[in-house]
């Protein structure tokens, strides 16, 4: 789910092509350098860039959302900024897909994907391809989230705010590493965790890099006042809360060509959801526990999962429980000085991407 798919009105189109022109100098002097290297690196290279095109931009836009909207000129330091947080997502979702063993997504090969089917072409057998694969999607992902530290250095700001500016990606990073951790060890263990400890995990891997980190950089940037950021923290949190719970009905229950990923990859890999949570208190549960986590998973078994999550009110339970957390984000916009632009906007982003999830 795109969350700011729903309305491209929140950026001006000006904005979101100072992001691309800040993407396409950032690629091609990377390519440059690569060259230098070796072919095999530069394409290397150009596999990262395939896979950071194509993307919806949501937490550039919210970055520029922020910096526009609070008052900031500098729109070439701001699209910078933001290009940054698109490496950053890139990072997250390749290394993301090798932790979730997928070789697709948004419906093509994605980088572990592509040196996979080149290794299988070269007639190499299927682990050596696999391999061959991960270890493509390991370091390209390593190279993403050292680019995203490299597009704040042309950043124009004050000490003060550039030093603050990378604490901000630091405290992203940290905490999505720490909730991408929690997420696999739940998935390994028999006990389903509390919705509390799924709740904190989504905070940790979802709010902060995808919405209290972009808000948060762009207020900065702006030079916008403390109440405010904090406010758009606050809002953060809990959008990020609402947005991983209603992704996670979609991964189960959307379809593949929007999703960009399998719709039975998080049911295959057991992953701990608030859908979960719920069913594991209700009868349906014992049927349900037998079929999930298994690589050897059939698309009629998930089938049957999907039908026993919505006879057992697991999918309205989760549905209502992102509706209630996005109502507790716009609470948080009613504080003094957030412009009346910047809560308009957020709350219509949120909401509608929240009622994409109830349709399906």
């Amino acid at each position: 789910m795109n969350f700011l798919n729903v309305d491209n009105r929140l950026n001006g189109n000006a904005d979101l092509e100072l992001v691309e022109d800040a993407l396409q100098r950032f690629f091609a002097d990377a390519k440059l350098r690569a060259v230098s290297v070796n072919a095999t690196y530069l394409g290397l290279w150009e596999a990262l860039e395939r896979a950071t095109a194509g993307g919806k931009r949501s937490r550039p836009r919210l970055v520029m959302l922020a910096y526009r909207q609070l008052g900031g000129t500098d729109f070439s330091s701001a699209a910078e900024l933001a290009a940054s947080y698109e490496l950053l997502h890139s990072a997250l979702i390749i290394h993301d897909d090798v932790i979730d063993r997928d070789f697709v997504r948004r419906g093509i090969p994605n980088v572990s994907g592509h040196y996979r089917s080149r290794a299988l072409r070269a007639g190499e057998p299927s682990a050596s391809a696999d391999h061959a694969g991960v270890s493509a999607g390991l370091l390209a992902g390593d190279l993403a989230l050292s680019s995203a530290y490299r597009l704040l250095r042309p950043i124009e700001a004050p000490a003060a705010v550039r030093q603050r500016l990378n604490s901000i990606l630091d405290d992203a990073i940290f905490s999505s590493v720490g909730g991408e951790v929690l997420d696999i060890e739940f998935s390994r263990t028999p006990a389903m965790p509390s919705l509390e400890d799924i709740t904190k995990t989504a905070h940790q891997k979802t709010s902060v890099y995808s919405f209290e980190a972009p808000l948060q950089a762009g207020a900065v940037l702006a030079a916008a006042p403390e109440p405010v950021v904090a406010a758009l923290t606050g809002f953060g949190r809990y959008a990020g809360i609402a947005y991983q719970i209603a992704d996670d009905v979609l991964g189960v229950f959307g379809k593949e060509s929007r999703t960009g990923k399998s719709t039975w990859g998080d049911l295959r890999e057991g992953k701990r959801t608030a859908l979960l949570s719920f069913a594991a208190t209700r009868t349906e549960w014992s049927r349900i526990a037998s079929l999930i986590g298994s690589q050897d998973m059939t698309a009629a078994d998930a089938g049957q999962v999907r039908s026993l999550l919505v006879s057992c009110g697991a999918k309205d339970y989760a549905v209502q429980l992102a509706t209630e957390n996005a109502h507790l984000a716009v609470m948080h916009l009613e504080a003094d000085g957030v412009p009346d632009a910047v809560r308009r906007s957020l709350e219509h982003m949120l909401f509608s991407a929240i009622s994409t999830v109830g349709s399906h």
